[in-house]
This record gives structure tokens, C-alpha cells and sequence, in this order.
């Protein structure tokens, strides 16, 4: 299952299975090559997540998403990553962690410079991953987590409609500074500023996206 399931959440979240999506449980079977079971148990924890609904007799449907479904998980995420990045910067991390994190907008940086935006947006994801993995609460990060998923979904589907976000990678590697002075008024302030920028980015971009209110 934990393989039917890794697979499944991956084509989701990478859009290759659209957002409203709908397959048999024989055709996703199919598609990922393995038996009925370990697909339907995996479908079944998705469901749990919010990414799919299981149509009785229809078999599946990958979640759509909506103008507003998409603005309060953007607001839920807001919170619990000021949360995480101030509790992570009050925190003595490893320089291995610290490491991950300066990896991370590195590779954010390079993508950049190529020109690469789905790149970015991968680099992107594994920081704010991080962040709230290695802020040093576990039910923070469980919860951050499945939001997160979700918020990637809709980062894909607006990634050509933005400018070269790099205020994301100025951002990102200034939160960075502050975790390593242990300075998390800093880091909450930073990170809350460049969640604010962004959700009135998204505003913008979400009226010119044909998706249902």
C-alpha cells in the first residue's frame, strides 16, 4: 500500500493527475501497475487528506479546487509556517539541518538562473518542507504537512502566471540567517511578511484563473 500510496500522492501533487480527475479503480490499477487493493487502500488515505473523493460505484475522483478552498488553505499554511519558523529559530539546530535548509535556496537560486521553473518550484517545496519538519513540534508539522500538499497543487497551477519570484529566495535565505543567529522574532517577522506578499499575490493571479468560486 505504502508504494500504491507514494505514487498516487506523487501524480497528484505534480498534477499529472489533473484536479478533478476521474478514474475507475480499474484504470488507476492500470495506471500505476499494481492489484485493485493496495490502490483502493491508498485512495482511501488520500481521502482522509483531501486529496481524493471516492464516488461509490465511480470509482475516484482526484479533488478539485476552488477560489476559495485554495485562499483558506493558503491562510491555515500562513499560520502554521510563522509558527514553525519562529519556533525554529528559537531552537539550536544541527549544522547538518542547517545545511538542508541552505540546500534548499541554493537550489531554489539555480533554478532561477536557468530559468527553470518547475525546478524552483520542487527546491521551493523542500524548504518549506523543512521548515516546519525541523521546527521541533510533531503536531505542527503533521498538520502543516497535509496543508502544505495541498498548497503545492495550487503553486503548480500558478507557477506560469508568475513574475521570477526572487523575493521567495532573498526571503528564504534571510529566514535562514535568523535560525542560524537563534533570532525568532526575526524569522516570524521575515516569513510572516513574505506569506502576507504572497497571499495577495495569489489574489491577484486567482482572478484570472477559470476556476469555480
Amino acid at each position: 500500500m505504502d508504494t500504491a500510496y507514494a505514487e498516487l500522492k506523487r501524480q497528484i501533487l505534480s498534477t499529472e493527475l489533473a484536479p478533478g480527475t476521474r478514474l475507475l479503480e480499474e484504470e488507476l490499477a492500470i495506471r500505476l501497475g499494481m492489484s485493485r487493493t493496495p490502490v483502493r487502500e491508498a485512495a482511501i488515505r488520500l481521502q482522509q487528506e483531501g486529496l481524493i473523493e471516492i464516488v461509490p460505484r465511480k470509482g475516484f475522483r482526484v479533488t478539485p479546487m476552488s477560489k476559495r478552498a485554495i485562499q483558506e488553505v493558503n491562510e491555515v499554511l500562513e499560520c502554521l509556517e510563522i509558527q514553525a519558523a519562529e519556533r525554529l529559530a528559537a531552537r539550536r539546530i544541527s549544522p547538518e539541518d542547517l545545511k538542508l535548509l541552505e540546500a534548499a535556496v541554493e537550489q531554489m537560486d539555480e533554478a532561477l538562473e536557468k530559468d527553470e521553473p518547475l525546478a524552483w518550484a520542487a527546491a521551493d517545496y523542500a524548504f518549506h518542507t523543512l521548515l516546519i519538519e525541523l521546527c521541533g513540534n510533531a503536531h505542527l508539522t503533521e498538520v502543516a504537512r497535509n496543508f502544505l500538499d495541498k498548497a503545492h497543487r495550487f503553486r503548480l497551477l500558478t507557477l506560469p502566471l508568475r513574475a521570477k519570484p526572487v523575493y521567495s529566495n532573498v526571503n528564504h535565505a534571510a529566514v535562514i540567517e535568523a535560525v542560524r543567529r537563534n533570532d525568532p522574532q526575526t524569522a516570524q517577522d521575515i516569513h510572516r511578511a513574505h506569506k502576507r506578499r504572497w497571499a495577495r499575490e495569489l489574489a491577484e493571479m486567482l482572478e484570472r484563473l477559470d476556476l469555480p468560486e
